[in-house]
């Protein structure tokens, strides 16, 4: 039984505060839960609803916007125009801006922990019920609260902490492991094995407790696919490959999701949301509006419609695409005449030589206005990535027909050309021309143990005066191993808890 000791009185469980997310919450109850410390906090079947639509939209919350961009603009897929505001600066340049107090980098830690809370407060009311039959109707709630307090930690992990490894990671460091919310805690990070341990034992008990949810094309909420997925990522993380390609071959053979292959099929995908790809895909309307991933677009109107993009994609990403993948069609234009012209400085600039990242320019179905503004419906799982995972997975264990086999499908239906036998570095060039956009790209380089090359920027882009350039733009490079790959722990977060120590290469930035 869990400790109520230290929680909160009222917990506002509806929604939460959650930096890069523009979503409302018309949708869902906005009163609070009073707890009572002599009595079980779900007493009735109306808290558990209440606790159930508060903790999917906490999960929703913390997703796409920043939770995504940050990922990419750090590494060596965009470059930022000359008009991009400093917005994501510190992050995107790595340079003697980029600290313990970036603000970026804190929401996200922040957030992420603030869910953490709620879901440890769920799991507790629903192991708390004393009422038989309300028990059995929380097990989903209570299998959800544990797959996305599963989710939350491994996304920490992942930022926060060194990459897994076998030898070490019963003394390397990660995040603090709080399971119990208490308000008075200051917790010390723990190990990353111990985080890992504890994502597989929330993961055990997601499975048990969603074993009876089917899983479905687009599920709004956790099944036990979503599950399956969240496997995948966990055992390629620690690199069990036997099982994170056992987990994600299931997916795939299912033939329950399936890989766009047509213009149509794409823009379903990633325009309108009606695709065939997401294992998981959250709710999203005009009322409830996803966090917006604009700052690859932002349409607007000046004297006409026109992009003004805080970064555009870099010539290194674009040489990645054949002019015949379905990728490089659909998810990227030409400025100008052939879409809309880059208002930039004051000007607009009408050279089709520039390209537009498009992938999340969004569904018109989620404004009044008609102009998309980046908002496209959250797609935690998409069943390409479980290509990807288990590519990756038969080609680090030596598999090469099974590599090829599943790498080749997905750049066939891409509309790519093939890459024959599949190498771990053709394995590794299709994460980053597939999940380009999708907050990704740190992760796998860190997995790998790699940096990256130099940015480099368009040409016409460059003679058009649209980019910043220099050493810590277009020629920004990192080397594997490059300490910014791993995330700083938050400056406030050292100054309250002295039980905390600072990642590698950061220090306490006075004035925070």
């Amino acid at each position: 039984m869990i400790n109520m000791k230290n929680i909160l009185k009222y917990i506002l469980l509806a929604g939460v505060a959650v930096a890069f997310s523009s979503c409302t919450l018309d949708l869902f109850p906005k009163k609070s839960i009073v707890y009572n410390e002599d009595e079980p906090i779900i007493q009735k079947e109306s808290d558990l609803t209440s606790f159930e639509v508060g903790i999917v939209n906490n999960f929703r919350a913390t997703q796409s916007g920043g939770y995504y961009s940050l990922d990419d603009v750090m590494c060596d897929a965009f470059n930022a125009t000359v008009d991009f505001g400093n917005r994501r600066g510190s992050v995107h340049r790595t340079d003697a801006s980029f600290t313990a107090g970036d603000s970026d980098i804190q929401s996200i830690w922040g957030n992420w922990y603030i869910v953490i809370k709620n879901y440890n407060i769920a799991i507790a009311a629903a192991n708390s019920i004393e009422d038989e039959g309300l028990k059995e109707k929380a097990k989903t709630m209570l299998g959800e609260a544990y797959f996305f307090r599963a989710f939350t930690y491994l996304n920490l992990a992942r930022h926060f902490g060194v990459p897994y490894s076998e030898a070490t990671a019963d003394k390397d460091l990660c995040v603090p492991l709080i399971l119990v919310y208490n308000q008075n805690e200051r917790p010390a990070r723990a190990t990353v094995k111990q985080v890992y341990d504890q994502i597989k034992a929330d993961l055990d008990s997601a499975a048990e407790l969603l074993a009876d949810v089917p899983g479905a094309v687009r599920a709004q909420r956790p099944t036990i696919d979503a599950v399956k997925a969240l496997y995948a990522r966990y055992y390629i993380d620690i690199k069990n490959n036997e099982k994170a390609a056992e987990y994600a071959m299931e997916l795939i053979k299912s033939g329950t999701y399936t890989l766009s292959s047509t213009a149509a099929e794409m823009r379903s995908e990633f325009v309108s949301d009606t695709g065939n790809e997401p294992i998981m895909q959250m709710y999203a309307s005009q009322q409830e509006v996803p966090a917006s991933l604009a700052l690859y677009t932002n349409i607007s109107d000046h004297d006409g419609r026109t992009y003004a993009p805080d970064f555009l994609p870099s010539q290194k990403l674009l040489d990645t695409y054949d002019d015949s993948d379905l990728r490089r069609i659909s998810w990227f234009k030409k400025s100008g005449s052939a879409s809309y012209p880059i208002y930039m400085s004051g000007t607009k600039h009408n050279n089709e030589a520039v390209v537009v990242f498009t992938k999340f320019e969004g569904n018109p179905a989620y404004v009044t206005t008609g102009v998309p503004s980046g908002n496209n419906a959250v797609k935690p799982f998409r069943i390409s990535e479980m290509y990807l995972i288990a590519a990756e997975a038969y080609a680090a264990s030596g598999d090469t027909p099974n590599a090829t086999l599943v790498l080749n499908e997905l750049q066939g239906k891409r509309g790519a050309e093939l890459s024959g036998t599949a190498t771990m570095a053709a394995v590794q060039q299709e994460w980053f021309k597939e999940t380009v956009g999708e907050g990704m790209r740190t992760i796998c380089l860190k997995r790998w143990n790699q940096g990256f090359t130099a940015r480099t920027a368009q040409p016409a882009a460059i003679a058009e005066n649209l980019l910043n350039t220099g050493e810590y733009y277009n020629q920004r490079k990192m080397e594997a191993g490059d300490y910014h790959l791993v995330w700083p722990i938050p400056n406030y977060e050292l100054k309250i808890n002295n039980n905390l120590v600072q990642n590698k290469g950061y220090s306490v930035v006075e004035g925070y």
